[in-house]
């Protein structure tokens, strides 16, 4: 459900003679789960059964969740983690070029500034098409937005601390939003809607409290910190993302298999596949955080074992997933409006079964795709335009 703000230059960092094709795995991974953030989007304009119980604050005990509905939201739980943390890792890459090239702390400044406050107010446009007048939806724009604002100070503290930062958000928020008070609308304070914990208030609906957000995003700056230290041909390393993803793999199983703190309150029921997987993504638990960066880390060592094959120019080609990859911002704003209409003007509004998720996702991708194509063409010719911002 999540778009990455940056370019598709801060992350596949242009062509060069011996890196290029091998970052083009980080726009693979983005585009892939942009496939499956339509699949969402699809669900919730078509599918008559749609499941989200992904929260203590939704799901009620022993509620039914059967398979192909519950696999056909859970598949889609790795876009927000994922583009987030590569959002962090591009932020890192070009905000170091920007720094190489001598622009000022200042410059840089009002730069995140921008593009934070554009990045959330552009929450309108979901909203318009999912909410009833008059309500807001704050949800991964506003949690991308607000991080980019966090950066302006944090980006100047030393790379460990930020890791330790982040770390100590994810490990202990659970113990924080129960300190502040979650529980019902009226009863959380508003700061703590905001910032950690998720729910309604009053005419918005904050389902991606900024704190644990800024928390993956700060793990993605370091990722991205590292690449800029690498040389180009040695930038991904396939042992090294499956080393990550094993280890996140066997912190889920361990908390999950406790059944206690880090699940936001979202406990298992029993030990069947299903309740092993139903963890908490509003606000995000530890061990959504934990299954969802092992399974992208996971898939990033396949990648870039891919990647290693690939011409030296699969970044710039039209393979789907890497336009896709490389247009993020454009397709999420397109790909909602077109559902919706879709949806409505077919008169098929929540009529449908699971299979059509997944069909109305893939009309979309095929009617976006062209306009993708244009559109990274155009922002390449304008890299100083106002799309530098999305």
């Amino acid at each position: 459900m999540v778009p990455n703000a940056e370019p598709a230059a801060d992350i596949s960092l242009a062509p060069n003679k011996t890196g290029g094709a091998r970052l083009a795995a980080l726009d693979w991974m983005r585009g892939i789960v942009m496939l499956l953030m339509a699949v969402d989007h699809s669900s919730g304009e078509f599918n008559a059964g749609r499941l989200i119980t992904d929260s203590a604050m939704f799901y009620k005990p022993h509620t039914p969740l059967p398979l192909l509905q519950f696999m056909t939201r859970w598949i889609t739980h790795l876009c927000a983690p994922t583009f987030v943390f590569l959002a962090g890792a591009s932020l890192a890459l070009s905000l170091g070029r920007l720094v190489e090239r001598g622009e000022s702390a200042a410059a840089i400044d009002r730069h995140l500034l921008t593009r934070g406050v554009i990045i959330v107010a552009l929450e309108i446009v979901p909203s318009y098409f999912w909410m009833p007048h008059g309500k807001f939806l704050f949800q991964v724009l506003y949690a991308i937005g607000t991080a980019y604002l966090f950066m302006i100070p944090l980006r100047r503290l030393p790379v460990s601390v930020l890791i330790a930062i982040a770390a100590s958000v994810l490990v202990f928020g659970e113990a924080v939003i129960g300190l502040a008070g979650w529980g019902p609308p009226d009863k959380t304070p508003l700061l703590a809607t905001l910032l950690l914990a998720a729910g309604p208030r009053g005419p918005v609906i904050v389902a991606y409290p900024t704190l644990p957000w800024l928390a993956i995003m700060l793990l993605g700056w370091g990722f991205g910190h590292a690449l800029r230290r690498r040389p180009p041909a040695d930038r991904l390393r396939p042992r090294e993302f499956a080393s990550w993803g094993i280890a996140l793999i066997a912190i889920f199983l361990a908390v999950r298999g406790a059944n206690s703190y880090g699940n936001m309150k979202l406990l298992r029921e029993d030990g069947s596949l299903v309740q092993w997987l139903h963890v908490s993504k509003y606000p995000p638990s530890l061990t959504f955080v934990a299954l969802e960066l092992g399974i992208m880390a996971l898939l990033l060592a396949l990648l870039a074992m891919r990647a290693r094959a690939a011409h030296k120019a699969a970044h710039l080609s039209n393979n789907p997933l890497i336009v896709f990859g490389q247009t993020p911002m454009f397709f999420y704003l397109l790909h909602i409006p077109l559902l919706a209409l879709l949806a409505y003007e077919l008169g098929l509004e929540h009529k449908l079964g699971p299979g059509s998720a997944y069909g109305f996702a893939a009309l979309a991708a095929l009617l976006l795709f062209p306009l993708c194509i244009w559109y990274r063409r155009y922002k390449a010719a304008h890299p100083t335009g106002l799309v530098r911002y999305f």
